[in-house]
C-alpha cells in the first residue's frame, strides 16, 4: 500500500471530475449530490489542499477508493485559508452529508463548533482525539495515529546510517511545521529511535511555523545541514517538501512523511508513512455498516497497518533493512513500548 501521491493524483484525474471540489474555501462546484440516492461523503481539506504530496492527497485517495468500491458520492471542499474551515464544514452539514471528514489538527476548533450546531451530522477528524475537542461532541469520531512508532523506525534507520558514515558529524535533524501533538509524536519517536541505534548521535530540531511555504522549511533544513546534519526529516506537510529539496541540493539524506515520498528523488532515505487513506476508507465503511463510532477514537498503529515505513533507498545495507523489520515486529508485538510522544526540550 505504499503511495506515490503525485502519480496517484494524476491517475485519478478522470475520477476526480465526479468529485465535487469547493474553490478557495467555498462549496462552489459541488455536484448535485442531494439529488443522488448514494451516501454523500464530504472531505474538507486543510490549507495545503490536494497538492500537498502527502496528507490531504492521501485522504483524497481514501475517498476515491470508497467512491469506486463502496458506491458513495464523494465531494471535496478545499480550504484556501483557516477562515474557510467553518464555512466548508457547515455547508457540508447543510447538504445533509452522511459523513464529513475534516483533515488535520488545525480544524479542531472549527469542527467542535460546527458539530455542536449540527448534532445529527456525523463528523470525523484526522489527527485529533475526540476527547480533546471542546465539548467532546458525541457526533465526532477522532482518527488518530501512533506516529511515534513509525517515527521510531525512521529514526533507528537514520541512526544506523549516520553511525556507519565515514567523516560525518554524527548529527541528524528534523523540521516540523508547528509544534502540535501529531508532529511531535513523529519527531519524538524519530529522536528516540536514533538514540537507540546510536546513543552518541546529536539531534537538531526546528519548527517552520508554516505548512505551505517551502522556502521556510528549506531554510530551516539548510541551517541544520550547515550545522552538520547529514539526514533531515520533514514533518511539515507541503512546506516540508523544501526540506527534501535542501537534502537533494546539499547531497545529504532526507526522510519523507505521511506518504511514501521516495519518488521525489534518490536523496530520500525512506518515509514515515501515515495511512490516512486507510483511515478515511475505514470510517466511510463504518458509516455504511451502521457502526459509526462517534464519541470515540479509531487508533491506527504498526500493529493494524495504520503506520509503516515507506520504501528504503536501495543504497542502504540489507542488514539495516533486516534490523528495521525486526524492530517493527517488536513494536507490533509489544516488546518495544513506551516510545516517547513529546519532544524533549533542547
Amino acid at each position: 500500500m505504499k503511495t506515490c501521491a503525485f502519480g496517484a493524483l494524476a491517475a485519478f484525474a478522470a475520477v476526480a471530475l465526479a468529485v465535487g471540489c469547493g474553490s478557495s474555501g467555498s462549496s462552489s462546484g459541488t455536484t448535485t449530490a442531494a439529488a443522488s440516492s448514494k451516501p454523500l461523503i464530504v472531505l474538507v481539506t486543510d490549507v495545503n489542499q490536494l497538492n500537498d504530496h502527502g496528507f490531504n492527497q492521501l485522504a483524497y485517495q481514501g475517498l476515491l477508493k470508497a467512491q469506486k468500491a463502496l458506491g458513495i458520492h464523494g465531494a471535496v471542499y478545499q480550504s484556501a485559508s483557516a477562515q474557510a474551515y467553518i464555512p466548508n464544514l457547515s455547508t457540508a452539514a447543510r447538504k445533509h452529508a452522511d459523513l464529513v471528514i475534516s483533515v488535520g489538527f488545525d480544524q479542531a476548533d472549527a469542527i467542535a463548533k460546527v458539530a455542536k450546531q449540527f448534532p445529527d451530522t456525523k463528523f470525523a477528524i484526522i489527527d485529533v482525539s475526540q476527547a480533546d475537542l471542546a465539548g467532546t461532541p458525541k457526533n465526532v469520531e477522532g482518527l488518530i495515529f501512533k506516529e511515534q512508532e513509525v517515527g521510531y523506525l525512521a529514526g533507528y534507520l537514520a541512526g544506523l546510517v549516520e553511525k556507519q558514515s565515514t567523516g560525518g558529524s554524527n548529527t541528524i535533524g528534523s523540521v516540523g511545521g508547528q509544534k502540535q501533538p501529531p508532529v511531535d509524536r513523529y519527531i519524538a519517536g524519530y529522536q528516540a529511535g536514533a538514540k537507540k541505534a546510536d546513543p552518541g548521535i546529536k539531534l537538531l530540531n526546528a519548527y517552520s511555523q508554516d505548512w505551505v511555504d517551502q522556502a521556510k522549511c528549506k531554510t530551516a533544513a539548510l541551517n541544520q545541514i550547515g550545522s552538520g546534519a547529514n539526514i533531515v526529516f520533514q514533518v511539515a506537510g507541503g512546506c516540508g517538501l523544501g526540506v527534501l529539496d535542501a537534502a537533494k541540493e546539499k547531497g545529504v539524506w532526507g526522510v519523507g512523511v505521511d506518504a511514501d515520498q521516495s519518488y521525489l528523488g534518490p536523496q530520500v532515505l525512506t518515509s514515515a508513512m501515515k495511512r490516512v487513506d486507510t483511515s478515511v476508507y475505514a470510517t466511510i465503511q463504518q458509516v455504511l455498516d451502521g457502526k459509526f463510532a462517534g464519541g470515540t477514537d479509531s487508533v491506527f498503529s504498526i500493529k493494524n497497518d495504520g503506520v509503516a515505513l515507506g520504501r528504503v533507498s536501495p543504497k542502504v545495507p540489507k542488514s539495516f533493512v533486516t534490523q528495521i523489520k525486526k524492530i517493527s515486529e517488536q513494536i507490533a508485538n509489544g516488546t518495544i513500548k513506551d516510545i516517547p510522544t513529546e519532544v524533549a526540550s533542547s
